[in-house]
């Protein structure tokens, strides 16, 4: 297996984004426009986004996504996911790293982000990255009424530590 490359996202991603998308989250995917929004502020001097891709160099498909956007000091991690047969290799943690990255360049002070309360997994990465709960939305991931766990991360405090293993 090939190792992933980053890249940003652009339009004509949005397709097989789309598709992964659907295959990740079946209930509460993401819709074109929602997509198509967020890309529509993340590129020139008043950007506000940070979307990626990692793609195989093999095949070419999409096999991971995340997406940042930030305003006044605060982040916000919009989308993180990568593709089943690329869990446990590390490319979630490489797609945050990315995001986080980007959040320093827009000045973040902190970064917030939602993870569902079933999402053990993405809860134990973003955990390993500094990033601490600090309360629940009930009820929102629809259509299935999932709350979320909401998790902060102060950047300067997460900065230089590297223990993202």
């Amino acid at each position: 297996m090939s190792t992933p490359f980053l890249r940003e996202m652009r339009w004509w991603d949005i397709a097989p984004v789309l598709d992964l998308e659907h295959e990740l989250f079946p209930e509460d995917a993401w819709s074109p426009g929602m997509f198509w929004s967020e890309l529509a502020h993340a590129r020139g001097p008043q950007a506000t986004r940070r979307y990626v891709v990692a793609q195989d160099p093999a095949e070419g498909r999409i096999v991971g996504y995340g997406g940042l956007a930030a305003a006044g000091g605060l982040g916000d991690v919009q989308t993180i996911a990568v593709a089943r047969d690329q869990w446990g290799t590390g490319l979630g943690a490489r797609l945050l790293t990315d995001l986080l990255q980007h959040a320093t360049a827009f000045e973040c002070d902190e970064v917030l982000l939602e993870v569902r309360v079933d999402n053990t997994r993405a809860q134990k990465l973003y955990e390993r990255f500094g990033f601490e709960p600090i309360g629940f939305r009930r009820g929102y991931y629809q259509p299935g009424n999932v709350d979320a766990l909401v998790m902060r991360l102060h950047v300067h405090d997460a900065q230089g530590t590297g223990n993202h293993g």
